[in-house]
């Protein structure tokens, strides 16, 4: 079994949600007590935060670099990002490691083909959103991303930062969601990205009208499987 090198904290929610994932694929293909070997570097969220407000995608590139080198000198064989806007900065941190990052938005793609999903729509922050890193990733594999009007993209961005990334899960802001799908769905979208890894606290497949693609759900079972 290889092990799993995380770059978590980002927010730490979803990074719980990752290790169980994990742990529960691993479970699932070996069974007995088989547990995933797995490093985790936490960073302190703020932090980066701050470099993604003013802008200092370097700055913040070099932070999670640090902590994926930090990794591969303990033992990683590969790198796992677990939060989807700092891809952003991937090639910053690839650049610092000799092991490879599985990517995000290329797992998530394979599983779009896989349904054959021809179009389809992108929730996440607004960095994700509006910033082509992430979507460019996707349509490579000949499919149309759309996105929500730039109330919604706000709207979003606002729940993700202030409620989600703190631990609050909020019935009004879960409605909200519902409509914004309902609203793309309308645009034709086959599907949605939940393109944030903490969305999928919020809005699971019984909340949408669309097909979800929860990338917190893609990302772990494939680096789980990656593993293995």
């Amino acid at each position: 079994m290889k092990t799993i090198g995380l770059i978590g904290g980002m927010s730490w929610e979803s990074t719980v949600s990752y290790y169980k994932i994990i742990n529960e694929t691993v479970k699932e293909q070996l069974g007995g007590l088989h547990s995933a070997k797995i490093l985790l570097y936490s960073v302190d969220f703020a932090e980066i935060e701050k470099c993604q407000t003013s802008g200092e995608w370097e700055k913040s590139g070099e932070i999670l670099a640090e902590a994926a080198h930090n990794l591969e000198k303990a033992g990683a064989d590969f790198i796992v990002i677990c939060t989807n806007t700092m891809h952003k900065v991937v090639s910053i941190i690839q650049k610092k490691i000799r092991i490879p990052v599985l990517h995000i938005a290329e797992a998530t793609a394979q599983e779009l083909k896989k349904d054959n999903i021809k179009k389809v729509a992108l929730l996440g922050t607004k960095y994700t959103m509006t910033q082509d890193f992430y979507k460019d990733k996707i349509q490579e594999n000949q499919i149309e991303v759309i996105i929500p009007e730039e109330k919604d993209i706000e709207f979003v961005n606002h729940v993700i930062y202030d409620e989600l990334c703190l631990g609050v899960i909020n019935e009004d802001s879960r409605k909200e969601f519902k409509r914004i799908i309902e609203d793309l769905k309308a645009s034709s979208a086959q599907g949605v990205i939940l393109g944030c890894t903490e969305i999928g606290l919020l809005v699971q497949q019984k909340d949408s009208c669309l097909s979800v693609y929860d990338t917190t759900e893609i990302h772990a079972r494939k680096a789980a499987l990656a593993a293995l």
